[in-house]
């Protein structure tokens, strides 16, 4: 649906990190590559890894090596990557085009904003003091709960933190999991059509609006003053 007649303003909006507000596929392809070039292979193609960037280090590693968590040589690996992107997380990585505009438009109307995010604290927490994120009302990792999304766990941890009723709060992200997980906690979903998905599956995860980039969405929330 791509309609705002059925949304009325929020009082927080949450985010996911990863390719909804930084594109941080370029860092997390290198850490892949260096894997292959440590084993004398050739690169993966840049492409193929961005397309799996949301999903971690599973969909990277399934599309350089087409290995599965299943496969007896993936904790290894694994922790090797994780290695090699903590060395070097922030060298490439930046915020999209108009998300630094999106999040002081926030700021200016006394909105407040967080993010829910798969990624590990490990990680998280360095991240965003590095990319100018730190602003956030709130930071939720993939381990601060028990439960990554799609259980909505996390989406309830960032309510509690943030004093408010889930369904007070939109959660945008790119990625499928994002929507389901919005959806489980009760609050407005909006499907970010700038990150890493496919554009053409957007419209079967049921989100409630599609914005196609930041701007679009700073538009919408000035629509619902």
């Amino acid at each position: 649906m791509n309609t705002d007649l059925t949304l009325s303003r929020p009082r927080a909006v949450l985010f996911d990190l990863d390719g909804t507000l930084a594109d941080t596929a370029p860092d997390l392809a290198a850490a892949t590559n260096l894997l292959r070039i440590a084993r004398g292979l050739e690169p993966t193609p840049y492409e193929k890894l961005r397309a799996m960037a949301s999903a971690g280090g599973r969909g990277l590693l399934g599309a350089a090596f087409g290995i599965t968590p299943e496969d007896e040589a993936y904790p290894a690996l694994l922790n090797e990557f994780l290695d090699n992107y903590q060395a070097a997380m922030a060298v490439h990585t930046r915020l999209f085009d108009g998300v630094e505009t999106l999040l002081q438009a926030l700021r200016e109307c006394d909105m407040r904003w967080g993010i829910v995010t798969n990624k590990h604290m490990r990680f998280t927490d360095s991240l965003v003091l590095q990319i100018g994120l730190h602003e956030a009302d709130c930071v939720i990792s993939g381990d601060t709960t028990p439960f990554p999304k799609p259980h909505p766990e996390p989406m309830f941890e960032a309510a509690r933190r943030l004093a408010l009723p889930p369904e007070a709060c939109w959660y945008v992200g790119d990625d499928l999991r994002d929507i389901q997980a919005g959806r489980a906690a009760g609050m407005r979903t909006i499907a970010a059509g700038w990150g890493y998905c496919v554009p053409e599956d957007m419209p079967s995860w049921e989100a409630d609006w599609i914005a196609e980039t930041p701007m679009q969405l700073m538009e919408l929330m000035q629509r619902l003053k």
